[in-house]
């Protein structure tokens, strides 16, 4: 019986090899080059920025790919990352042959991997995005026994000249279809090319945000991940960032993920769902209700939620969405399908199984349970994230929650099922603690919670001191009240950081 993960996989290496990435090895990439034609060979990496860097190959012969493959290349470490020295800067990038995907937008037939970061003595960078991740991970699972899946809620406007044909209202795009949605068939090819690439998707649709800004219009728009493997979930992130804005580019308008464009309008967000599994079922519920795993993990998330601000909001601009009634949080506190709050419990499709029945009553034997999807959202990062350590964040706050002699004790007390957003509520938001207002006091909670991120190794001292020192640079304290009202030094800011991340 044919494996449908396999037949069905939109990455087309997996369909040719006939076996998931996870089991690719060297010989697999050698015999998909040599059978089909395969010119080019890019290497791909993240660098400080956040954003992937790109080696290329053009293949001579088989000796060649064996030795790319075997051993990688070298770079220049001091310009892809602030905190390392030119004396001393040279490091190895190593491919993960899981990661190869045929290269969507290629002219010339190019498979792309994508590497991590290796030292002159052939270990680990201490410091490189995707290897934080990976020691995160790993202390969470020898630590607890619990792995962590995550996905993105990815967010990003589409700005375009102004069309005088069926216009959109200005705050009303949710979910809008073709024709009012006039980027509709960009985000089709971006998801098709994000999945062959590897991007596990579950949906995409057009966002709230509808900006009328003179003779150009910016249109928002989101696709949502599945929960997959902690590594794997930042590493869709990225690629995903890079194939919207080459499917713009094609289409000749621009994409931008900046946090805020226009006040009082929606930003765009970056928000991260998670679920804790043991033994490969998902721990975030039992009997049908959220687990004390679930409630101790959002304990951990809630606790070092102002210094998880340092990896997943890091610009001036991150400041200006996390303002009242624009659906994104300001008070640290969780509930249920609550979006006022920083942690939210999405619907989770329990005891659910009558729906589809209901809905279709000649099929007798349909059932809607799924008990294993679960998870918990995460709703203050936006796209300035870098991914890697902010789910590494993310990964250190669910140990430190699940470790919590009073977690349970936290999340009670921190539970709420109101929108607090509301004008009889004041009383209980002023009481709640608050997330940061700025990159300034982002950078000041990170050097607070710094033994926590260091421990085992995960971030090390030099990552801290770096990430809280360029936090620091913006010298954006009281953000808000210095830009009140100041329409054209906002819009200054917008375009420093509107293609940051």
């Amino acid at each position: 019986m044919q494996d449908t993960r396999i037949v069905m996989n939109p990455n087309k290496i997996v369909r040719y090899l006939d076996k998931p990435p996870e089991e690719f090895t060297k010989k697999d990439l050698m015999k998909f080059i040599e059978e089909n034609d395969i010119q080019t060979i890019n290497f791909r990496y993240v660098a400080g920025d956040g954003r992937l860097k790109t080696l290329n190959f053009i293949i001579n012969d088989k000796a060649q790919v064996d030795r790319l493959l075997s051993t990688g290349e070298r770079v220049d470490g001091s310009s892809l990352f602030s905190y390392i020295d030119a004396a001393s800067s040279d490091l190895y990038v190593i491919p993960r042959y899981r990661t190869a995907y045929v290269n969507p937008f290629a002219t010339i037939p190019t498979i792309d991997i994508l590497c991590s970061y290796y030292t002159r003595e052939g270990t680990p960078l201490p410091s490189s995005p995707e290897n934080v991740l990976r020691k995160a991970h790993e202390v969470l699972k020898s630590r607890t026994g619990f792995t962590l899946e995550a996905m993105g809620e990815l967010e990003y406007y589409v700005l375009f000249d102004r069309p005088s044909f069926y216009p959109a209202a200005a705050q009303r795009g949710y979910q809008e279809s073709a024709p009012f949605c006039k980027w509709e068939q960009l985000r089709y090819e971006a998801m098709h090319a994000i999945a062959q690439s590897g991007g596990r998707i579950k949906y995409g649709h057009s966002e709230v945000g509808h900006i009328h800004d003179g003779e150009q219009t910016l249109e928002q728009h989101e696709i949502e991940f599945i929960p997959v493997a902690l590594e794997d979930a930042a590493d869709q992130i990225v690629i995903a960032k890079w194939i919207l804005r080459m499917i713009g580019f094609k289409y000749g308008v621009t994409i931008s993920f900046a946090p805020k464009i226009s006040v009082g309008h929606a930003g765009s967000g970056l928000h991260i769902h998670t679920k804790l599994l043991k033994n490969g079922k998902n721990a975030m519920v039992e009997n049908g209700q959220l687990s004390d795993t679930a409630k101790r993990a959002i304990a951990g998330y809630l606790d070092l939620a102002p210094s998880l601000t340092a990896f997943g909001n890091t610009v001036p601009l991150s400041y200006l969405r996390l303002v009242p009634h624009q659906e994104a949080p300001t008070n640290i506190c969780w509930g249920d399908r609550n979006r006022s709050v920083l942690v939210r419990v999405p619907l989770g499709w329990l005891n659910t199984a009558n729906m589809v029945g209901d809905a279709n009553p000649a099929d007798k034997e349909v059932s809607s349970e799924l008990s294993d999807s679960q998870t918990v959202e995460f709703r203050c990062p936006d796209g300035s994230a870098n991914i890697h350590f902010l789910l590494a964040g993310l990964a250190v706050a669910a140990r430190h929650g699940l470790e919590m002699k009073k977690a349970l004790q936290l999340a009670q007390q921190l539970y709420i099922n109101v929108n607090i957003f509301a004008s009889e509520h004041r009383e209980l938001q002023e009481k709640l603690p608050q997330l940061p207002t700025s990159c300034w006091e982002s950078a000041t909670n990170l050097l607070k919670d710094r033994d926590i991120y260091e421990l085992d190794g995960v971030f090390s001292k030099v990552l801290i001191d770096g990430l809280a020192k360029t936090l620091q640079s913006y010298d954006d304290k009281d953000l808000s009240e210095r830009f009140y009202g100041k329409g054209d030094e906002i819009k200054k800011l917008v375009d420093l950081f509107f293609h940051f991340s």
